[in-house]
């Protein structure tokens, strides 16, 4: 109910500390009413105000001659790719959401982050998800991953929007509060690029567009920005509600207006609805908007202010036409079967005033509400945990090496275990070959999608080890990057920016905010060394149940952008007869990998060294490589060593592979096979090519290990190690893991 004034403990039910509370006060110069205490409550919550991470990720480098849209300045990171055109993309999450109602909740998370690269003027070409849930053996994580795949494949299907790949990972950390990460890639003209502004256009219209408002998704973004309980589970609520079919309509819809000229600005209604769309544009515009909620199309009746101004109610943009086009706007609209309803005006002063009944519901100062303006900004307490060194003293000799014999069904374990199985039963609810853009598509390291109309392709991939980043955080955010930028390269690709998707737990507790900050050090550092631009992402704090908290995961969405298609690395081999090598720096690793988890059931030690030197290098090489033609298919080493990637590389191909593993043998058996590492992949190439791909590799500090050869005989060898295993059960074993969790 609507309440004239307000208290300190209306305050905190809101999720407002009492010095916060004290601000707004200060700010409006009087004890603030229900509706306007409803709109700070919302702008100023975790998932909107950025209020524990916006000075941290300030520390992020931004910089780049690309770059179209500065971090935080748009909807999305744009960034110029060459004649004329921009590639527009970003990652973002629906934790919460997704842990109580996982169809809806991961279907409007892609939903969400499809209009914010439209709303730039982008068409959407490719789609990516980074899912982590608990495990699929238990029947509530079950329940959660099998809906929220559907949720995420039934609203991107009926988009029409390509899936490039993503990625899955199982961790029991993750049983309670699952993570669902959605990622967007668009292509624009650089002369069609819209803004979320009101451009200073004092006097002109505002109009709402798309679909009608409803009561679904109040507190949303509150609902974000708090621990889940069990009482959180009968908040569905906050939960928005998807419409595929009309995202679809609003799409082409707000992309032939803002292809006509028509508008000045346009801006997305995601979290905190219409209070978030109109104080950004107001604040970025420097004026004010005068709101009239008595015009908004409603789908239920009797909406108060307060409920009106926190709808999430999906399908929903804020626009500001040009003067003299708003006929032209409607007819528009009216096209595609959607509302375009004027609900107020552009004003000077910077005030946003909501009216509804004829009543002054709110008066606020448009940038004390938004992310950069008057919005609270903190940095939190940190204290290291103590497990981070108790854990770091393992070594695998507390252990024993895998038994003379064991090797293959060892390697056949590994290939069925949930982090590495085929994500077939997944990527088939997907659709992949809509819109005819694909090169390399799910399945693979990155994806690779050719630009319309264009002889360039954009590779992308999503990645990050949550235990790497457990055990080590900084140098696990390190090696989200780098792994994200191999899986590009390896594509044929330039990696060229990066997004970024912060999963954490409560930013209150000193020992997250620790994990937090490092993460983020991390991220930086390896972005700065490899000249990557981070722009723009995502957090998410409070990803914790009564459990515990989630291992941290800092998930990097990269693109890259190849300029001629037909110089795209096939990932495996295409014949018999193909030489296999390594090339980079081979430093297995037991710490924290795939192997440890199986067969030793815990998480401990240290990750992967990690060179960035080693990894630029990389990154060089491979661009020379597929210039000169020096190599016929690349593909990261990443869980499960080296092992694991031949049996990949033989299953992908339907090759034979004979192998030996002598050149570079550890000390022991389980750590030559499956121990994991930085800056190392498994290359293609021809014998007369050999020379001089080990010249070049040498030529850059990296070294050159050969490892076999493709056949066919229809079976994977590893003569020094006793493994024999013909293709169909490498097959049977990789393509049964997830097969229970999806019928």
């Amino acid at each position: 109910m609507e309440k004239d004034s307000v208290s300190l403990q209306d305050a905190i039910e809101h999720g407002l500390t009492e010095e916060e509370f004290k601000h707004i006060q200060e700010i409006l110069g009087r004890i603030p009413n229900s509706t306007e205490l409803g709109i700070f409550s919302a702008m100023w919550s975790e998932h909107c105000s950025y209020k524990n991470s916006i000075l941290k990720l300030k520390t992020l480098p931004t910089k780049s001659d690309r770059m179209l849209a500065q971090a935080g300045e748009e909807n999305a990171g744009a960034m110029d790719i060459g004649d004329g055109l921009a590639v527009v993309f970003k990652i973002e999450s629906h934790n919460h959401p997704t842990a109580v109602e996982p169809y809806q909740g991961a279907a409007t998370g892609v939903g969400g982050i499809m209009r914010d690269i439209f709303t730039m003027g982008a068409r959407p070409i490719v789609s990516l998800n980074s899912l982590r849930f608990g495990n699929p053996d238990e029947p509530r994580n079950k329940y959660l991953l099998s809906r929220a795949v559907k949720g995420i494949g039934d609203y991107g299907n009926s988009l029409g929007i390509a899936v490039s790949g993503g990625e899955l990972f199982i961790d029991e950390c993750f049983s309670k509060n699952p993570l669902v990460n959605a990622m967007t890639v668009g292509i624009v003209r650089h002369d069609q690029m819209a803004s979320a502004t009101t451009g200073g256009q004092v006097g002109n219209a505002v109009f709402i567009v798309g679909a009608t408002t409803g009561r679904d998704g109040i507190h949303g973004a509150s609902f974000a920005s708090k621990d889940l309980t069990k009482e959180s589970e009968s908040k569905r609520s906050a939960v928005q509600v998807g419409d595929p079919f009309m995202e679809k309509l609003l799409m082409e819809a707000s992309l032939e207006a803002i292809q006509k000229g028509l508008l000045v600005g346009i801006q997305d209604m995601g979290a905190a609805g219409i209070s978030c769309a109109t104080s950004e544009m107001s604040a970025k515009g420097k004026t004010g908007m005068r709101i009239d909620l008595d015009q908004v199309p409603y789908r239920e009746t009797g909406m108060n202010a307060y409920e009106a101004m926190l709808s999430e109610s999906q399908e929903r943009m804020l626009v500001i036409p040009k003067k003299g086009k708003e006929e032209e706007l409607i007819s528009i609209f009216k096209k595609w079967n959607l509302n375009a309803v004027k609900i107020g005006e552009v004003t000077a002063g910077g005030i946003l005033e909501i009216h509804k009944e004829g009543k002054l519901k709110a008066k606020i100062p448009a940038e004390s509400l938004v992310l950069g303006g008057g919005a609270p900004r903190y940095v939190r307490d940190v204290k290291k945990p103590e497990y981070l060194e108790k854990l770091a003293t393992w070594t695998p000799d507390s252990t024993p090496d895998i038994e003379s014999g064991k090797e293959s069904p060892a390697l056949l374990s590994l290939l069925s275990s949930w982090n590495i199985c085929s994500r077939n039963p997944i990527t088939e609810q997907y659709d992949s070959e809509v819109g005819l853009v694909k090169l390399i598509g799910p399945g693979c390291d990155g994806g690779l999608s050719a630009i319309p109309d264009t002889n360039k392709a954009l590779a992308t991939a999503t990645d990050c080890n949550s235990r790497y980043t457990y055990l080590d955080p900084y140098k696990g955010a390190m090696f989200a990057v780098c792994e994200s930028a191999r899986n590009v390269a390896v594509t044929g690709a330039e990696p060229l920016g990066v997004t970024n998707n912060l999963n954490f737990a409560n930013p209150y507790i000193p020992e997250n905010y620790y994990m937090f900050s490092e993460c983020v050090r991390g991220l930086g550092d390896a972005c700065r060394a490899l000249g990557l631009p981070v722009t723009g992402g995502n957090v998410s704090f409070y990803n914790e149940s009564p459990e515990g908290p989630i291992y941290p995961t800092p998930t990097i969405g990269m693109v890259g952008i190849l300029s001629d298609k037909s110089e795209m690395i096939p990932n495996f081999p295409k014949s018999a007869g193909v030489k296999l090598a390594l090339l980079g720096r081979f430093r297995p690793s037991l710490g924290g990998s795939e192997y440890q988890k199986i067969f030793k059931k815990e998480v401990k030690g240290k990750m992967p060294d990690l060179s960035i030197e080693d990894e630029k290098s990389l990154l060089e090489l491979l661009q020379r490589l597929r210039k000169n033609k020096n190599i016929l298919s690349a593909r990261d080493l990443s869980l499960g060593g080296i092992a694991v990637a031949l049996a990949k590389t033989s299953i992908l191909s339907g090759l034979g592979i004979s192998a030996n593993l002598k050149g570079f043998e550890q000390k022991r058996k389980d750590l030559t096979l499956f121990g994991e590492t930085a800056a190392c992949l498994l290359v293609g190439y021809s014998a007369e090519k050999e020379s001089s791909l080990k010249s070049e590799t040498q030529s850059v500090g990296l070294e050159f290990f050969p490892v076999g050869e493709t056949n066919s005989l229809g079976k994977l060898e590893i003569s020094d190690f006793g493994i024999s295993l013909t293709i169909q059960q490498l097959k049977e074993n990789y393509e049964s893991g997830l097969v229970q969790t999806f019928k």
